[in-house]
């Protein structure tokens, strides 16, 4: 049974937010260059779903004080946490020590890529850059989310960072090409955190949690996760313009669809029926992952 609640924990589902990314870098790696090293990906993979780990058990160790209010008045499945702390499922003492487990495996495998497969001097910086966003994301004394800073940071996280060390580790190198592609994913993964803001939206508030949402409000929220939408769009346009090939747009077109409704949507203030917004939340989860499978495809049937 504890099982359960450790996988609960881990929140599983959602690691597909820096697989996807993870792949497209490394795919885009091979065509450009040629290169692919099957043992360097596996072993940055892992290391990037360590990280993403560490920041879902920081947020449930130090956003319990929200997650109880968020469970109390109606729990969502895209946020308000597992809620496996607030019903003491498993002692948060050992979740803690499990952060720092996570981060020192996280450490060896950087330290492995970069002095063993020599992958680049970058290669700690990068991570150790995605573990500063990962752990304090939630944690005191730097608290990212209670700074209005958090939807930054999941851009470059899941975005920026995954797309281009998976590429950097590969050649070791950076490519311009590699930031243009992570840009709309960047985009498109600020808003799975912002939307997911709504549901405890009064919780947060309550419990002194100023995450971007709280201090902006609802209206322009609806705003902002537009304007996201739109640059995701154009940055997609931009990348097509670079390495990303134009069969990608075909498998893009619907995604793009899709995000346009879901703006309309919330500058309607469909936000406030909370069986729509729970919709809503997954659909923003579908158009990132869709946005990141367009162009793994796209590269996958597309001629060199």
């Amino acid at each position: 049974m504890k099982i359960k609640y450790w996988v609960l924990l881990s929140r599983a589902p959602f690691l597909s937010v820096v697989i996807l990314p993870f792949v497209l870098g490394t795919l885009l790696a091979q065509r450009l260059t040629g290169k692919f090293n099957p043992a360097i990906f596996f072993l940055g993979l892992s290391g990037a779903i360590l990280i993403q780990l560490s920041a879902h058990y920081s947020g449930e160790v130090y956003d319990l004080k929200e997650d109880r209010l968020a469970g109390a008045l109606g729990k969502s499945q895209f946020s308000g946490g597992s809620q496996v702390l607030v019903d003491n499922l498993i002692p948060g003492g050992k979740v803690k020590a499990l952060i720092y487990a996570v981060i020192a495996l996280a450490l060896a495998i950087g330290a492995i890529l970069q002095f063993y497969f020599k992958t680049g001097g970058s290669t700690l910086l990068l991570g150790i850059s995605g573990m500063i966003c990962a752990l304090f994301y939630s944690k005191p004394p730097l608290r990212w989310v209670s700074r209005g800073l958090g939807e930054i940071l999941i851009a470059y996280s899941f975005g920026l960072l995954a797309v281009n060390t998976a590429f950097y580790i590969q050649v070791s190198r950076f490519d311009i090409s590699a930031l243009f592609i992570s840009l709309p994913i960047a985009f498109s993964v600020a808003n799975i955190i912002l939307i997911n803001e709504y549901p405890h939206y009064r919780a947060d508030k309550e419990a002194g949690k100023e995450n971007l949402l709280v201090r902006i409000g609802k209206e322009k929220g609806a705003f902002l996760y537009t304007l996201l939408v739109v640059c995701a769009g154009a940055a997609f346009c931009l990348a097509l313009t670079k390495s990303l090939p134009m069969e990608s747009a075909l498998f893009y077109f619907p995604v793009l669809i899709t995000a346009v409704i879901l703006a309309y949507l919330m500058l309607r203030g469909a936000y406030e029926n909370r069986l729509l917004l729970e919709r809503m939340c997954a659909m923003t989860i579908l158009v990132n992952l869709g946005t990141c499978f367009s162009c793994i495809l796209g590269l996958l049937i597309s001629k060199a």
